[in-house]
């Protein structure tokens, strides 16, 4: 049963640079933040920094794995809190918030490992489940 608390699963993702490059052909978004490394340089850069709507993308794909097939993103919210650089793992979490029927809204977060910085915060979703879906999500298990 889908309850206010439960905890979505974790999900890591270590982005590399030929993910990113990956994600720019695919978004048209070839700012020379993500992959020059001059241009970085003369900015104090060490690392190309990973494009902002990677997370987006990232926090849809979570959110809907956990849902299952037939749910909806009917809604995405998120706000960067810092800069993710190319060959870091980022830990995405969420919790559920509220259940209205088959609505569902949860509290998401990006944060880099193993320093635990956070790369978005605060974050949101909500979903629309399948009827059936309410029924078929067990709680997580506690942590050991």
């Amino acid at each position: 049963m889908i309850a206010v608390g439960l905890e979505l699963p974790v999900r890591e993702r270590t982005i590399e640079l030929p993910d990113m490059i990956a994600y720019a052909g695919a978004t048209w978004d070839w700012h020379r933040l993500h992959y020059d490394h001059e241009y970085l340089a003369d900015r104090g850069l060490s690392r190309p920094v990973v494009d902002g709507q990677l997370f987006g993308a990232l926090l849809a794909e979570q959110v809907l794995d956990w849902a299952g097939p037939g749910a909806r993103l009917t809604a995405l919210s998120f706000r960067f809190a810092g800069l993710v650089f190319a060959g870091e793992t980022v830990r995405l979490t969420g919790t559920v918030t509220a259940v209205d029927g088959d609505t569902v809204t949860l509290d998401l977060r990006v944060e880099v490992t193993p320093d635990g910085r956070p790369a978005v915060a605060p974050a949101a979703a909500t979903i629309l489940l399948p009827p059936a879906a309410t029924t078929t999500h067990a709680p997580a298990p506690a942590p050991a």
